[in-house]
């Protein structure tokens, strides 16, 4: 995924590949927890009591567990646990965070309807935008100056795809897996390759509707700014590299090669289970 190309060239697609490899490792993690917990027992027994305990199995639950029993039980059960509540954690702390932005907004920007956005007094042209429950969209007053209404237009189109794609979401699953797992390389390199995919996703839905020397020339002129905690801006330091994205040569991947992705993709978070407790035994 890191040396390959093709990420770059179909983001949404890698992403989701992303997110997968994170879900697969916290369901390895979880099940590896429960066989250290019993490690003589085949873990097909281990699912079953953990269906009994949460009222889901059929038949006869074992009338007395042990003390091995109820650490199968809650040793995946607290690895899920934490990264859940890290998703959770993340979620609420950086919501926090954009509501006091937003009530900053309210105090020194001005709402402007034929943008649909707030425009903010600031010397340096920027945009950024503050998703989750009450999405806001951000853009400089020297921005507003400084570029073309087409190339606004595609800026404001770029913010308006991450609210649509609820891309803080992605995010915070990547944050949450690095919070769980800091010392994995893999929660490292999805943290970062997940925000850069994310703005290269925004990105080629603005194209949609504009031109590529258009957005091109407008993350030119924004590239000095930057997005407040909490937020996705259109500048900042991945610009110059979807910049040279945008204007280089555009390899689609081949459909074969899009649809062996994406059943990997789909297949992946499954692979723990199916190799852990194999059909048949």
């Amino acid at each position: 995924m890191t040396r390959s190309t093709w990420p770059h060239r179909a983001p949404v697609l890698a992403a989701a590949v992303w997110l997968a490899l994170t879900v697969s490792f916290t369901l390895s993690a979880a099940l590896a927890a429960s066989q250290l917990a019993t490690p003589t027992e085949h873990l097909h027994a281990g699912l079953m009591g953990l269906l009994h305990a949460c009222g889901l199995g059929t038949g006869t639950p074992h009338p007395n567990p042990t003390v091995a029993d109820r650490l199968a039980l809650a040793m995946p059960l607290a690895v899920v646990t934490a990264f859940v509540g890290a998703f959770v954690l993340h979620l609420a702390r950086t919501g926090l965070v954009r509501a006091r932005h937003r009530d900053r907004l309210d105090k020194v920007g001005t709402r402007c309807d034929r943008l649909r956005a707030t425009v903010l007094p600031h010397p340096t042209p920027g945009a950024y935008c503050l998703p989750g429950l009450r999405p806001r969209i951000v853009v400089s007053d020297a921005a507003v100056r400084l570029l073309t209404q087409d190339q606004l237009d595609a800026v404001l189109e770029h913010e308006r795809a991450h609210v649509a794609g609820r891309h803080h979401l992605l995010l915070a699953v990547t944050e949450a897996f690095a919070a769980v797992f800091p010392w994995v390389p893999l929660a490292r390199r999805a943290r970062q390759e997940m925000a850069v995919l994310l703005e290269m996703a925004a990105d080629d839905r603005a194209l949609r509707r504009h031109s590529h020397e258009v957005l091109a020339t407008a993350m030119y002129e924004m590239a000095a700014g930057r997005a407040p905690e909490g937020a996705f801006g259109a500048g900042g330091a991945t610009a110059l590299l979807r910049m040279r994205r945008i204007l280089g040569p555009r390899r689609v991947p081949h459909p074969v090669f899009r649809g062996s992705v994406a059943s990997a993709a789909l297949t992946a978070p499954l692979l723990p289970l199916l190799v852990a407790c194999p059909p048949g035994v």
